[in-house]
């Protein structure tokens, strides 16, 4: 389900708050707008004041309770999406304003609060329904690409992609926002004068600058090995070409992933770079060493951040190396890297189709059984 479509969902299900974080304010209002279709749909920032679509703003909503006031004395259903909300969320007499849509006998009258890091006050714990905005998908990339190529041409650069570089492209674009997005594909077309396949591997490095902001995740150029330059593995070649006929990200059934063990120098980590040149996704490297940080809950919220930020580059592969540093069963650290093998256990179950889980081990004695159990990879 798409962006559109689960907001929607909420919005007609009688939800009168929806807290969105995000860092895509313009995305999230056009599928704000989107969503909510007939309906009239309102926005606000402290800025421009209260307008409808693209009227003008009524006279003096800059200010919050004026705002407020003007929205809450509309009748029938409405959305109205809230910019930058923070200042509004302290305040009490604004509290009491958010829940009254929500206390009235007309359904359907909704407030959206947009920001990139929303703090709830516990007051409205039981009445925002927290929502977070999905990267943009590969169809919202292509679309950006054919924009960014109108624009290129206007300006006299040459655009040489075909049908199948365009969806390359994209993905080597997902994970980021698509004003990132923008900005990168401008940035290399501009840089040589021309934007074609050739610059697909300058995305995925710009891409790899902005994901590693915290050291955990790093896109790895795989290079050109392929499946056949490797000797051996017979078995296990046929086994990933079968799931590659099939589709990484498939709905039934998906490929999940290896775990493989051997000694250092046996070829593991040539495999997992062999396999994302053999199905053209990106390698992300997460080196589970990095995760753990000293403040409680910091490491736990660090690999979640990073497991969400693969899931958002699907299809992708994912590339654990040496696995039992981050998981080794045992340990003395007050229970965090419990906390995150729950974590990772959980995820590996439950993820969507679309990563593939390359894990490589010195020793794979050293991994908890439930790590190592049938199912997992």
């Amino acid at each position: 389900m798409d962006a559109v479509s689960e907001l929607r969902l909420l919005l007609q299900s009688g939800h009168s708050l929806i807290a969105v974080t995000t860092a895509e304010e313009q995305r999230c209002l056009r599928i704000v707008r989107e969503a909510s279709g007939a309906i009239p749909c309102w926005t606000w920032s402290s800025a421009s004041g209260l307008s409808r679509d693209a009227n003008a703003p009524i006279y003096g909503t800059n200010d919050a309770d004026q705002m407020l006031s003007n929205l809450l004395a509309m009748t029938g259903t409405w959305t109205a999406a809230l910019c930058d909300p923070a200042p509004l969320l302290a305040d009490a007499t604004t509290l009491r304003q958010l829940k009254e849509p929500g206390q009235r006998d007309v359904p359907g009258q909704t407030v959206v609060l947009i920001g990139n890091e929303l703090s709830l006050p516990s007051d409205l714990d039981g009445v925002a329904h927290r929502y977070r905005l999905p990267s943009p998908t590969v169809t919202e990339l292509v679309a950006l690409i054919e924009r960014i190529s109108i624009r290129l041409g206007q300006r006299s650069v040459a655009v040489s992609l075909s049908d199948a570089d365009r969806m390359r492209l994209a993905r080597s674009l997902t994970g980021i926002t698509l004003l990132e997005a923008e900005r990168q594909l401008m940035q290399v077309a501009l840089a040589d004068g021309h934007l074609d396949a050739d610059d697909i591997a300058a995305t995925l490095a710009a891409k790899a600058e902005l994901l590693n902001t915290d050291g955990v995740l790093e896109i790895v150029d795989p290079g050109t090995a392929h499946l056949d330059t490797l000797g051996g593995l017979t078995h296990l070649k046929a086994w990933l070409r079968e799931r590659l006929a099939a589709g990484l990200d498939r709905a039934v059934d998906p490929p999940r992933g290896a775990l493989l063990t051997g000694v250092p120098g046996c070829g593991k980590s040539a495999l997992a770079h062999a396999i994302a040149v053999e199905w053209s996704v990106p390698l992300v490297l997460l080196d589970p060493g990095r995760i753990y940080r000293k403040y409680v809950g910091e490491s736990e919220s660090r690999f979640d951040a990073a497991l969400a930020t693969v899931e958002s580059m699907a299809p992708a592969v994912l590339w654990i190396d040496e696995i039992e540093k981050g998981f080794a069963a045992g340990g003395e650290d007050g229970g965090v890297s419990g906390r995150v093998l729950a974590t990772f256990l959980r995820w590996l179950q439950d993820r969507a189709p679309g990563v593939f889980v390359v894990a490589t081990a010195n020793d794979v004695s050293r991994l908890p059984p439930e790590l190592t159990r049938k199912g997992r990879f």
